[in-house]
């Protein structure tokens, strides 16, 4: 018995395990996976990142130290972190991975022209040459790295295009607005946009994506709203000195409740018992006065209903009435009409009879008369002479 009940378990167990490839085979059908060479763009992309961050920070966190306490060093250094770093966050997580290579790419060559040369070329003053080398270092470095991805002859061309590209679309201030530049570049190919993204990949792959997103966010938002605090704190007249010690003070006040809580449940079971002690009046006062709103909303409504159905009633009453008098016009409507057109039918018939007498009389006796009175007047003639 045991034996037949081991065998019946083994082969559900085995049953399911095809259900589950089946399903998986399902799910996996029809999904076309990431070509190797654009997972390896999306990893390097991401990868980089990281190294962008690091680098801008540690320049921006350099300049500040050198130019000491001005206001105006203090406040563009805060603006490059800031605005960078989110302009990286929009070029690196685009769906396609081509997409965010070229866009990261064209980043780091406009912010590069942008210090050096461009319209932020004395945003630092004597420290401007901070900003202008870590630029072409992170733009050589995604270059260089790049020059593993792609072909040489595919790798000029890219060149090209971002050279043109930042020529004609420049970073303008340290609030870094820009577009994608991967509408651009599919122009630059001759690519269709329908042709340009083929696949988002298989699950896992987009699983994965999303997670990346996520991870950067989570470690990115936190710096970046201290970044735009003490940046609204320079230009509001207040230390951020003060404002890290108030942060610091909620956040050991509510550790510290959070530890009353923990260490003392008698006193807030007590504080439970007797909030709702003195709630109570209050909710029965609540509860009493909804139920005399909701019968009054009762009563309300049975008046309406009943006037409702009074005027109801009344009307059709009136559209009775009002049928009845159309009908009785009908008919008196359609006796008169009756005795008019038999009255125009004996007026008609009346001229009808005498037009046939008067063309009786001028078709019959018309000629008879005249031939009589011609017999006369021949006969007149007739008589003198023979006498």
């Amino acid at each position: 018995m045991g034996l037949k009940y081991r065998s019946v378990l083994l082969v559900i167990g085995m049953l399911s395990l095809s259900a589950c490839s089946l399903l998986e085979v399902k799910l996996e059908s029809g999904i076309e996976p990431l070509p190797q060479a654009q997972l390896n763009m999306r990893v390097f992309s991401r990868d980089f990142s990281h190294t962008f961050y690091a680098k801008v920070e540690q320049g921006a966190d350099q300049i500040v130290l050198e130019k000491g306490d001005d206001l105006s060093t203090k406040s563009n250094a805060l603006m490059w972190k800031i605005n960078s770093e989110q302009a990286l966050q929009r070029a690196i997580f685009q769906a396609s991975p081509v997409a965010a290579m070229v866009d990261t790419w064209t980043l780091t060559a406009q912010m590069s022209a942008f210090f050096d040369g461009g319209a932020g070329v004395s945003l630092f003053g004597d420290q401007q040459g901070v900003a202008i080398e870590v630029s072409k270092v992170l733009q050589a470095d995604f270059e260089r790295s790049i020059k593993g991805f792609v072909e040489p002859g595919e790798f000029k061309k890219y060149q090209a295009f971002i050279l043109d590209y930042v020529a004609k679309n420049p970073i303008t201030d340290l609030s870094f607005a820009r577009h994608s530049a991967f509408n651009d570049w599919l122009a630059y190919r001759n690519i269709s946009e329908f042709e340009a993204v083929t696949t988002f990949g298989t699950v896992p792959e987009v699983m994965s994506d999303v997670s990346d997103r996520m991870a950067m966010i989570a470690e990115q938002m936190p710096k970046i709203l201290g970044w735009k605090a003490e940046l609204y704190a320079l230009h509001a007249n207040i230390n951020p000195e003060t404002v890290q010690q108030t942060l610091q003070s909620i956040s050991d006040t509510s550790a510290k409740f959070q530890q009353l809580m923990a260490q003392s449940p008698e006193m807030m079971q007590t504080l439970a018992v007797d909030l709702r002690r003195e709630l109570m009046p209050l909710l029965a006062q609540l509860s009493e006065t909804t139920d005399d709103k909701l019968a009054q909303l009762s009563v309300e409504r049975e008046a309406l209903t009943q006037m409702v159905k009074q005027e109801r009633l009344a009307l059709e009453e009136m559209v009775n009435r009002q049928r009845v008098a159309a009908a009785a016009d009908l008919d008196a409507i359609s006796q008169h009409a009756v005795e008019r057109a038999f009255a125009e039918l004996t007026k008609t018939l009346k001229s009808l009879i005498l037009y046939l007498v008067l063309f009786f009389v001028v078709c019959f006796f018309a000629p008879l008369g005249l031939g009589v009175w011609l017999g006369k007047r021949m006969a007149l003639k007739q008589q003198p002479s023979s006498t």
